[in-house]
């Protein structure tokens, strides 16, 4: 009569159990690449008031901004593009260039037609009730918002060589919802994609 038992002691001496981990990175992957789109639009075509062929340190120690390392890659990408050299440090650089970051990083907007999410208060002690979002129809716009710009100047002696205006670039993203489940014409942007096309109606 034990011998029943002591199979299923057995068995369960033998099973195992495995839980995937999963991190939680602070921005997710779309946040990242709306970003990285909106950095490559802010770079591109860009130019030095000095001649091509001139050799450039770019200095980015004042550049302090998440996903920086991209964005200063993209910029001496850009520059490399236009013709200029890249100098490995300041003494064998023609120019130094000097960038900061304006803005490199996202907006959010929404847009409801109907009752929006609401937190009511009830009482003096600061005790409030929340009501949820009743819409019939909801947009949703990610925007990564990339704005650099920096100076130049010569190495040996530091006298100013230029100044760079203003470099910006956005990348959006649009989705919408009906009755607050239903997707219509998402959009989506694929890692490689340099555009995920309009979202079905802009609207």
């Amino acid at each position: 009569m034990k011998t029943p038992y002591v199979l299923v002691l057995a068995l369960l001496g033998l099973t195992a159990c495995a839980s995937a981990s999963e991190t939680y990175p602070g921005r997710t992957a779309t946040e990242q690449l709306l970003v990285a789109r909106a950095t490559d639009r802010a770079v591109d075509g860009l130019s030095l008031p000095i001649p091509r062929g001139s050799r450039v340190f770019v200095d980015d120690v004042y550049f302090r901004a998440e996903s920086s390392p991209y964005a200063v890659s993209a910029i001496r990408a850009a520059l490399s593009d236009a013709g200029y050299a890249l100098a490995p440090t300041k003494d064998q650089a023609d120019a130094v260039f000097e960038l900061r970051a304006g803005a490199l990083s996202l907006e959010q907007m929404r847009r409801v037609f109907g009752v929006p999410e609401m937190r009511v208060p009830i009482s003096e002690s600061f005790n409030v009730v929340s009501i949820p979002e009743l819409s019939i129809y909801s947009r949703r716009d990610r925007i990564g918002v990339a704005e650099f710009s920096g100076f130049l100047y010569e190495p040996r002696t530091g006298a100013p060589l230029g100044a760079i205006t203003p470099m910006t670039g956005q990348f959006r993203i649009r989705s919408h919802k009906l009755f607050m489940v239903i997707p219509l014409g998402q959009q989506a942007l694929q890692p490689g994609e340099r555009d995920p096309g309009d979202s079905w109606r802009e609207f």
